[in-house]
């Protein structure tokens, strides 16, 4: 039986093993959104998972999401981005980088003034943090056609800026409730036009953005996640049974590095569907208990059962968050470090963030 140790080939990259960190925002960076030294301390502890995916970064200004979070559309961006992936290859590591714009999820305050573009005038149904407190969000602009076209070169140019700034790859975000998965779901997306209403043209959107990133560096440097169902951010689909068969469909021919599934569940139909129909490396990322404590193998009992239902690798998120040498700790059967108060995920500094121990470090 494949087990999460195995390696694996992933185009040019001899993964060591098929655990991959998932992208996990963490607040970090600077105001400008340029990754700091502490976030390369952060990444360089974890580079013995077969791949780690970054946190998600900002293709222009008007996606920013919250306060310091990171961004790829600069050169100072791209210059913090190298000093990360400079000391994760130094430890042997390999990394992409997620590209996620935020679409509804936004605010003025969090982006220079700039007012949040999404596909359609609905609101995020919750508050947005931002420097000055939680704030009510505010009602999104429309994209035009205009704003489609920009922003799909945005993404093109922020995947070479990743390339540029040392990461082997890129992995588009089209969950989880930002732009992508704006566009896909008939709760946020109420167009007539070619990028709305059936199901085939509300893909066309993510389809567009994609094609134009793997042209832009390659189609073998550049992976998509998708997160189909998810409610996160006040998401709703009415049809995930019939739009993600035909993004599937759609982008079966591109030749991307992966395809990454988000709350895979190996006894649903639509993850059997998404394996027999995807070619390709598939990247699949367990149901664990959430909100509430970790499984003691930190999820790798239900990853392998991914494997088992034809799951080429295993994204993990929290397990990497509190142990830095997560693949040691579960060869090992060690045990696992707690992780901590969850509001330590988004403050800042290294408390909860770099202090996790090593078994090194208790002498084992």
């Amino acid at each position: 039986m494949t087990t999460v140790f195995d390696p694996f080939r992933l185009g040019d990259l001899d993964l060591p093993n098929r655990l991959v960190m998932a992208p996990m925002t963490r607040n970090r960076a600077d105001a400008d959104g340029v990754p700091t030294p502490l976030m390369a301390a952060y990444y360089a502890q974890r580079a013995s998972a077969g791949l780690i995916v970054a946190e998600a970064s900002t293709p222009n200004a008007v996606g920013q999401t919250y306060p310091n979070i990171t961004a790829i559309h600069t050169d100072a961006h791209v210059d913090g981005w190298r000093a990360v992936t400079d000391a994760v290859r130094a430890e042997g590591g390999r990394m992409f980088l997620q590209i996620q714009h935020g679409g509804r999820i936004g605010h003025p305050d969090n982006s220079g003034g700039l007012h949040p573009l999404a596909p359609s005038p609905v609101p995020l149904p919750d508050t947005i943090f931002t420097p000055n407190g939680h704030q009510t969000a505010v009602v999104p602009v429309e994209m035009s056609h205009d704003d489609i076209r920009t922003t799909v070169a945005d993404f093109a140019a922020a995947a070479r800026r990743a390339v540029d700034a040392g990461f082997a790859g890129v992995e588009v975000h089209g969950g989880n409730g930002y732009l992508l998965h704006q566009f896909l779901a008939s709760g946020t997306n109420h167009r007539t036009d070619a990028y709305g209403g059936p199901a085939a043209h509300r893909i066309r959107f993510v389809v567009e953005v994609v094609r134009a990133v793997a042209e832009a560096v390659g189609p073998e440097r550049v992976g998509l996640r998708i997160a189909p169902g998810v409610t996160a951010n006040g998401m709703h689909e009415d049809d995930v049974e019939s739009v993600y068969p035909a993004l599937v469909d759609a982008l079966a021919d591109t030749g991307l590095a992966y395809l990454h599934v988000v709350f895979a569940d190996p006894d649903q139909p639509l993850f059997q569907h998404i394996r027999k129909h995807w070619a390709g490396t598939l990247i699949a990322n367990p149901v664990l208990p959430w909100p509430g404590p970790l499984p003691a193998d930190g999820g790798r009992r239900e990853g392998e059962r991914l494997l088992a239902a034809g799951a080429d690798l295993v994204s993990l998120g929290r397990a990497f968050l509190a142990n830095p040498d997560l693949v040691e700790r579960l060869r090992r059967g060690a045990p696992l470090n707690p992780l901590r108060d969850r509001g330590l995920m988004y403050v800042g500094g290294a408390e909860g963030y770099t202090d996790y121990p090593a078994l090194a470090d208790a002498g084992e």
